[in-house]
């Protein structure tokens, strides 16, 4: 059972709160073993969130009891952090427990020394700001979010629900996470950097190119050669690179490969096919491109992966009508 705390200060950012409970506070009856969770800290008192909004938390005065801790928002000042936070988030961090930051609570972890020589991120306008202050952390410009199944932070407001979402993946598996993700009706895994986010208008209306990208992912199983993916969306090859590469932060190819890992994970714990079908449905074409595909992008077999997150039809029970 993963217990989660999502620690609550003044002036607490309520869109990234919002998030966190949305993610992992809402209560999820058809899920088997799901998080049990928390909104705490450690005042009695009403806190103030944005726009002066008053709210009432779960009073605590230790986060022991707590296996992974999420903390939504951070001042950017460096001030001083309360002793209770930085004794409490400590013990936590010496345990081994998971702390996850959304966006600006970066600065929280990074005061606190867990992110010395980690990879980390937090919303672009306090890229600078964040590396003058800790330059000991390994900045990363252009990423949605960064963990490493202990540490996690994610780049600006939105992208705490990624951050969420690639949680949840990795306790429950791509067919859970799914779920959860047409519960919000979002995409379960978003491609590229915060660069595509930064004063880049909003299409008027589907464009070919983003039906080329449907027709890549219903033939995903067939071969699908990059000059044939640009004249889908009649675009020059050369156009259609720098396309991709303002749009997603990747190359088509780097893109494509990533819509087959989901589409074999999602096989993987979905079906009893033996991975060199896997690998033909996926568009792998054989077990050992597979196999080499899934190590290096996530760092177990694929038999592994049906190990730890191959499930039963039952783990969605269904209701009944």
């Amino acid at each position: 059972m993963h217990k989660v705390a999502v620690l609550v200060h003044d002036k607490i950012a309520l869109f990234e709160l919002g998030c966190a409970v949305e993610l992992f506070a809402l209560s999820r009856p058809e899920m088997d073993n799901w998080y049990r969770c928390d909104v705490v800290s450690f005042s009695d008192n009403p806190l103030t969130g944005t726009g002066g909004v008053t709210i009432g938390v779960k009073p605590v005065a230790s986060l022991e009891d707590y296996t992974m801790i999420i903390v939504p928002s951070w001042e950017t000042t460096g001030a001083p952090i309360p002793e209770l936070i930085r004794s409490e988030l400590t013990a936590a961090f010496h345990a081994g427990k998971r702390i996850i930051s959304f966006c600006s609570g970066a600065f929280l972890l990074a005061a606190l020394g867990f992110l010395d020589g980690r990879q980390a991120t937090t919303h672009w306008r306090y890229a600078e700001k964040l590396k003058s202050l800790y330059p000991q952390i390994q900045y990363q410009d252009d990423v949605l979010y960064v963990y490493d199944g202990r540490i996690g932070c994610s780049a600006g407001s939105a992208a705490a629900i990624d951050l969420g979402m690639e949680v949840i993946r990795s306790d429950f598996g791509f067919r859970i996470a799914n779920h959860v993700a047409r519960r919000l009706v979002i995409s379960a895994h978003r491609q590229g950097g915060q660069s595509q986010f930064v004063e880049t208008p909003m299409p008027e209306k589907p464009s070919q190119f983003s039906r080329s990208l449907d027709w890549a992912v219903k033939h995903l199983s067939s071969p699908i050669g990059i000059d044939e993916f640009a004249e889908k969306a009649r675009m020059s090859r050369r156009t259609f690179d720098r396309k991709f590469r303002d749009t997603f932060g990747v190359s088509p190819k780097e893109w494509l490969t990533a819509q087959r890992l989901d589409a074999a994970r999602q096989l993987l714990e979905s079906t009893q096919h033996d991975v060199e079908k896997v690998a033909d449905l996926s568009g792998f074409g054989n077990a050992t491109n597979l196999r080499h595909h899934f190590r290096e992008a996530i760092g177990v077999s694929p038999r592994r992966y049906r190990e730890q997150f191959g499930r039963p039809e039952s783990a969605l029970r269904a209701k009944s009508a």
